[in-house]
């Protein structure tokens, strides 16, 4: 995959969210998506509601797109978890900054997903500077939300994303 290498050693989950950082380019999408195929896996992804137009939005619901909206109550941790509930099998790949743009807020909805929907949690990085996609770590969440996202955020800090500059693993409120 030109120069990239992939290691992948946690199981093949049936259900599961993939955490993935940093996410800093669109190129993530498309090496993330590459990368887990090579390797004979399918996961869907969550993508801005605006992305969803024709034709793309077709495109995008045909490799495992869904659409998230971005108007006010609305209840994507419930809509995801009654998703996975009624999955058989439902690997989903979402990345806590939610933006390209530098954050240190990540967004913590895939930690209530998976101890709702009682999934696993694979911790998935994107490595420009050393050209490698790994998916080798699990994460248990504690319930204890601040804790967790400070645990998630200090696995990903020796990571480098394709812009760098927009990368934070600074702890948030």
């Amino acid at each position: 995959m030109a120069g990239w290498t992939v290691k992948v050693t946690v199981p093949d989950y049936p259900k599961c969210i993939i955490c993935v950082a940093p996410h800093t380019s669109n190129w993530d999408f498309i090496l993330g998506k590459l990368a887990y195929a090579s390797v004979g896996r399918k996961a869907g992804f969550l993508m801005k509601e605006s992305w969803f137009f024709f034709p793309l939005g077709y495109l995008f619901r045909s490799i495992g797109g869904i659409p998230v909206p971005r108007r006010k109550n609305s209840s994507l941790v419930d809509t995801l978890v009654r998703k996975f509930n009624a999955s058989e099998k439902l690997s989903l790949a979402i990345t806590p900054e939610g933006t390209r743009s530098r954050t240190s807020h990540w967004r913590h909805g895939f930690l209530y997903i998976a101890m709702e929907a009682k999934v696993p949690i694979v911790l998935g990085a994107i490595d420009f500077r050393t050209k490698k996609i790994t998916i080798t770590s699990e994460f248990t969440p504690s319930g204890d939300v601040r804790a967790d996202m400070r645990a998630i955020k200090t696995y990903y800090r020796d990571f480098t994303g394709k812009y760098p500059e927009k990368f934070s693993t600074e702890a948030s409120d």
